[in-house]
């Protein structure tokens, strides 16, 4: 025979399945606020304040939401820590170790869309509502009485501050870089001060600022003057040679220059001179000092100097 099924059993499945519900339903609140403050950012980037002053109240109404789900989970997780002493007799009452967070979860789960929390709401209410189940601490809880102050204030319906809005919306600008409040006004001062300081290098016209002069000298430079047409082609003079020291030159008829007689002569008695040989360098004697050397003398020696 499987054991019967008590009350603390129960809640402890309502309990676990409404702590993950929880978790989930923050971590999406979370997404969206992060969503919704990029278009506050965007709407305040704009000029759009009275808009994103209207608007940050939802984001101000889900923070507290998200914060409400915070102490919620907890109190669930303190229920499930401590679920022994829910097993004493309703008589008794609640322990008050636990008194905070059995109120807190009667008073605020029919205020919330978690569903798993109210059925965990309906065993506590079974059990210490009494006959009608609005007597004794049920009824209590229901009324506020000895709920925390912070799970009241954030399930009330009265709108924000103004001075909450404000600081929202600095505190939006301030993480995304954007211009407001004073940081808004001295970006306008420093922008009509730039536009100041354009009006008065313009000009009362509003034209463009005229160049400034040229250095002094730079006047008396002249243009370059035009040098006429040059072709499009150019051609590099040819490199000298050494293969062909002496080539042929031809005319414009295809013929052959030929060197005058003059040149050719002194080119065939120099090639001569080099290659006679003297009587000095044959037989190696001297000439007797005082002797007026010839012609071939004066021809060995012009060979000598020119190697």
């Amino acid at each position: 025979m499987a054991p019967p099924i008590t009350f603390t059993t129960k809640l402890k499945v309502h309990l676990k399945t409404a702590i993950a519900r929880l978790r989930i339903v923050q971590a999406k609140d979370t997404a969206v606020a992060k969503q919704s403050r990029r278009e506050m950012a965007t709407l305040l980037e704009t000029g759009r304040v009275e808009s994103a002053r209207i608007r940050v109240e939802n984001i101000i109404r889900a923070d507290l939401t998200t914060e409400l789900y915070e102490m919620l989970e907890l109190y669930c997780e303190l229920l499930l820590a401590r679920l022994a002493l829910l097993d004493r007799p309703a008589d008794d009452g609640v322990d008050p170790g636990l008194d905070e967070a059995v109120r807190g979860i009667l008073y605020a789960a029919p205020r919330t869309d978690i569903k798993e929390l109210g059925q965990a709401r309906a065993l506590l209410e079974a059990k210490y509502g009494g006959k009608d189940k609005k007597s004794g601490i049920v009824g209590e809880a229901m009324a506020g009485e000895g709920v925390s102050e912070r799970v009241r204030r954030k399930l009330a319906t009265d709108p924000p501050r103004p001075e909450l809005v404000e600081e929202y919306l600095r505190a939006i600008a301030s993480a995304y870089d954007v211009p407001y409040g004073e940081k808004q006004a001295q970006v306008d001062a420093e922008l009509e001060q730039l536009g100041d300081d354009d009006d008065d290098e313009d000009g009362e016209g509003g034209g463009q600022k005229a160049p400034p002069l040229l250095a002094e000298g730079w006047g008396a430079v002249s243009p370059p003057q035009a040098l006429g047409a040059k072709s499009p082609l150019s051609v590099a003079p040819p490199s000298p040679s050494t293969e062909r020291p002496s080539p042929k030159v031809k005319g414009a008829g295809g013929q052959d220059l030929k060197p005058s007689p003059r040149v050719a002569a002194v080119k065939k008695a120099a090639k001569a001179a080099s290659e006679t040989p003297t009587k000095a360098r044959d037989d190696g004697k001297k000439k007797p000092e005082g002797e007026i050397p010839n012609v071939d003398d004066l021809a060995a020696r012009f060979a000598m100097l020119k190697k």
